[in-house]
This record gives structure tokens, sequence and C-alpha cells, in this order.
């Protein structure tokens, strides 16, 4: 009888170690995004699970009999399979969904659904700073006529895929100074972010409306339907009502 902990992210981090502390049979999994991730309190694998067959078998073979959700606010799809493979096969299913960012005095944010909007409200010849991760990257190559740079955490293995852009390597947390130092350097005018939450990650945010920097704001993918939860004590407590 085992928990099944989908992490990948800070509270995912914060939990895997309530679990270790609080002796909870859990196993975490990692998507394998990260090439060399933080390590867990708990056992951990690393990578997909193949298609909705292979995530059943798994489930079976591990005895799982529950799915905690903390993985990425954007990870929708595999929160929909979890999800919908969890209420099949009868396991309970929680989602840990950290609170959306909401703008501030002096915010300029525009919202957005999907990333090919952003060529709407961007002039030709801006200066814009992706904080949206690679994997959505070849979403905004319709700005063509602006200068994009793109955070990535890792070094990438690849050239930029298009030649009006570039990376810019940078491993968090950053400060909000750093944050205004890096902006004013690369002379941004807009920022692209996806609406992810977090603490920590906000400082980019604090550092634009700082700067009068225009904010593009990428809305969440629609809700699952699941259990949601959006405090850590929270799902700490549906994991003790797991204990055997």
């Amino acid at each position: 009888m085992t928990i099944l902990l989908l992490a990948g992210t800070g509270e995912g981090r914060a939990l895997a170690k309530f679990c270790a502390m609080a002796k909870l049979p859990v196993i975490a999994s990692l998507a394998g995004v990260t090439r060399n991730p933080l390590s867990l309190d708990i056992p951990t694998r690393s990578g997909g699970f193949g298609d909705a067959a292979g995530f059943k078998q798994y489930l079976k073979s591990k005895n799982i009999t529950a799915i905690l959700d903390a993985t990425h606010p954007f990870a929708h799809r595999i929160t929909q399979r979890s999800f919908d493979i969890a209420k099949e096969m009868g396991i309970p299913f929680l989602l840990f969904e950290r609170p959306a960012w909401t703008p501030r005095v002096n915010d300029r944010w525009i919202g957005i659904t999907n990333e090919s909007e952003a060529a709407r409200y961007i002039p030709p010849g801006s200066k814009v700073f992706l904080a949206t991760g690679r994997q959505s990257l070849l979403k905004f190559k319709n700005l063509d006529n602006s200068e994009v740079i793109c955070r990535q955490i890792e070094p990438p293995k690849s050239s930029f895929p298009w030649p009006n852009g570039r990376f810019h390597v940078g491993t968090p947390p950053f400060s909000e100074i750093e944050e205004i130092s890096l902006f004013k350097t690369l002379s941004i005018d807009f920022l692209v972010v996806k609406n992810a939450g977090g603490v920590a990650s906000r400082t980019k945010l604090d550092a634009a409306r700082a700067l009068g920097i225009t904010v593009l704001m990428l809305a969440r993918p629609k809700h699952s339907g699941a259990l949601t939860v959006t405090s850590i004590a929270d799902a700490q407590s549906w994991l003790n009502k797991r204990k055997f």
C-alpha cells in the first residue's frame, strides 16, 4: 500500500520531506525534464510512464493506493491523465495547486490564453524576455520581428530555433535586485511569463513593476476537475489520512 507523489516543484519537495518525517509509504515521481534534479528524502523514480496503459500497470505493480499531484500548474496533461486514470481505478487523488498570481498596484499586465497571442501586443523591434521555459519556446516563433531572449536553467543542447533569439542561462532563485539588474542590462521591453504562482518566482514580476515593463501573463490551463487544495497544510492533512 503506497502513495504516489507526482513531484517536481518546490512544494513537491516540501511534501516529500513531510512524508519522510511522517514515515509514510510514498514513492516520488519526477518527469525527468531536469538533468540533475535535487534529491528527495523518499524513494524516487524519474521519467514518464509511457501511455495510459503503462501508467495503469505501474500503479498496479506498486500497489498505489493514493496519488498526490504536486506538479507544475502548467503540467496539465500529466494532471489530467493521472486524475482520469485514478478515477477509473478508484484511487483517491488530490491535486495541490499553488495560488495563481494576481496583479498589484502599478503592475502592467496583459492576460493571454495561449502563446501565439503574444505577438498581438508586442511591437516590432521590441526586446522580449521569455520566462516560460524551453518546452513552449517554439510556440513564440511568430515573434520573428522582435529580439527574443529565453531563460533556461540548464545550458541548451542546441542553438536557438530562429535567428532573432538567444538563450540566457540562469539558476533560480533570483532576487528582485538581480532581476532588475538583468532586465536593465538586456534593455527588456516585455516580459512573458506563465501564471505559475509561488513566492520565490514572483521576483521577476516585482522587477518588471519597478521598471515599468509590460508583462504578458499566460493564463493557466483549464482545471482537471480533481479535488484540489492550495495550501501545504491541507495537503499534509490529506496525506495523514492515508496512513495505514
